[in-house]
């Protein structure tokens, strides 16, 4: 009998295999589903208090391993130690977060009407299949499951093939201080991850990842009338215009666009530049950029880690040959460096043209497009000229910014700050950006079921 297919994760950094766990059989699989159901009647029975006394149970095991999850993030995807540090510390946060905030976001809502009393309350919907990509392990799955099930859902998380050690570790904190099924791992291709969706078992499911994806997984949820947060893609515009203040604005669009070497679905990746300060700022963005470090992710120095993937690589480097072709300068990088493991070096492209791929595709990797805009009307004009709609940030007289964030076609805007996920606010956007939104009041109000209750008059004796 062959043995099934396997998650299998490489060191970026060397090119050389790290971890693999061999998929789940169909045995395993129906096991899990089978623990969901109850477990998820248990769990929702819980008052609130003790969902969240768990859930910061949790998070604490989190906060208690953390040089190892970290260490595990730079070993899967080349995730700087400093960056897999901190998004340990945020995933941690996020579960103590909603810890603390459910009971209030799914406090019951009066209504008046004809009723004697009327009213809306928020009830978890069963268990959810988060479906999660590789560039943040540990934060995606906190956004995703944190509200989840401080709702009183259950979740099955199933994690990219490429990052199985970062999966088993939450696998391994949730069975030892979560109530058993609460949180459980599948490692399934994408095959067994649409026949686990379109079990009758699974009631809802959230996707972070490609747009492609997303209309995979939205269709097949939308086949089986199924609720669905799809947030994908993104080519994040960042417009600067002649007021904005530079000293400002270069070091947090810079660090925007090289966080997780430049491999997340928010990093600024367009960079739109009234004509006043255009050659200033690019200057400016030079200068930053000739000072990263490229290197070894698992020392405290190093500014920009590998690229997760060859493929990934190659892919870049296309998009970047293609826009020089097309008429764009690039002014730093832009070569592959020799050597092992997947490293691209920080690239600026300028007088980028809104044709070629450094602007027309997402881009994933440290490499800056600058595009010219000849006012701030240009300027929204070539921010909007995207299929994406995810995140946007304006650096300009904050009045003035906060009057054009209405007219983005996005789901976020930074006025003069760091584009950023934040528990507090809720996250996603539109257009081929994705549907649905996450963190915040509005992730935990997308898994569950808005009851209304309508009560008459006492029945007289």
């Amino acid at each position: 009998m062959n043995k099934p297919l396997a998650f299998q994760s490489t060191d970026p950094a060397t090119g050389t295999p790290f971890r693999r766990v061999e998929l789940d059989g169909a045995a395993a699989v129906e096991e899990k589903l089978a623990a969901a159901g109850p477990a998820f009647r248990d769990w929702r029975a819980r008052p609130i208090a003790q969902r969240a006394e768990a859930v910061r149970r949790f998070a604490r095991a989190l906060r208690d391993d953390r040089e190892r999850l970290a260490g595990l993030m730079t070993r899967e995807v080349g995730k700087p130690i400093r960056e897999a540090l901190g998004e340990v510390d945020k995933s941690a946060s996020c579960f103590e977060y909603y810890a603390e905030n459910a009971e209030s976001y799914l406090a019951p809502v009066t209504l008046p009407s004809d009723a004697t009393r009327s009213y809306v309350q928020q009830l978890p919907l069963g268990a959810v299949l988060g479906i999660l990509p590789w560039n943040a392990p540990f934060w995606l799955a906190a956004r995703f499951a944190a509200p989840a099930v401080m709702a009183g859902n259950v979740v099955l998380i199933k994690h990219d093939q490429h990052v199985p050690a970062c999966a088993e570790a939450l696998a391994e904190h949730a069975a030892k201080v979560l109530p058993a099924g609460v949180l459980q791992m599948l490692f399934v291709d994408k095959a067994g991850a649409e026949k686990v969706l379109r079990d009758a078992r699974i009631r809802a499911v959230s996707l972070t990842g490609s747009s492609r994806a997303g209309k995979a997984v939205g269709a097949i949820a939308g086949s089986e009338i199924k609720p669905a947060v799809l947030e994908l893609g993104g080519s994040d515009p960042a417009i600067v215009l002649d007021d904005a203040d530079l000293d400002a604005a270069v070091p947090v669009v810079a660090l925007s666009r090289i966080i997780m070497a430049g491999q997340s679905c928010i990093a600024a990746k367009r960079l739109i530049v009234e004509r006043g300060v255009y050659d200033d700022f690019n200057a400016r963005l030079l200068a930053r950029f000739k000072a990263l470090k490229l290197g070894d992710p698992g020392k405290p120095e190093t500014d920009i880690g590998p690229i997760a993937r060859a493929d990934l690589r190659e892919n870049l480097h296309r998009q970047v040959r293609e826009s020089i072709a097309a008429g764009a300068r690039c002014l730093l990088g832009g070569e592959i460096p020799s050597g092992p493991g997947y490293f691209y070096p920080p690239t600026l492209l300028v007088d980028v043209p809104a044709d070629c791929p450094a602007f027309r595709e997402e881009t994933f990797g440290p490499v800056a497009a600058v595009t010219p805009a000849d006012d701030a009307e240009h300027a929204i004009d070539l921010a909007n000229r995207t299929p994406y709609g995810l995140a946007a940030s304006i650096w300009c007289d904050a009045s003035r910014g906060e009057a054009m964030a209405a007219r983005l076609d996005t789901g976020q805007v930074a006025v003069n700050g760091l584009v950023k996920t934040d528990p507090r606010l809720p996250s996603g956007g539109v257009k081929e950006s994705g549907i649905g939104r996450e963190l915040g009041p509005h992730g935990i109000h997308e898994f569950v079921n808005v009851q209304q209750v309508w009560i008459g008059p006492a029945r007289k004796t």
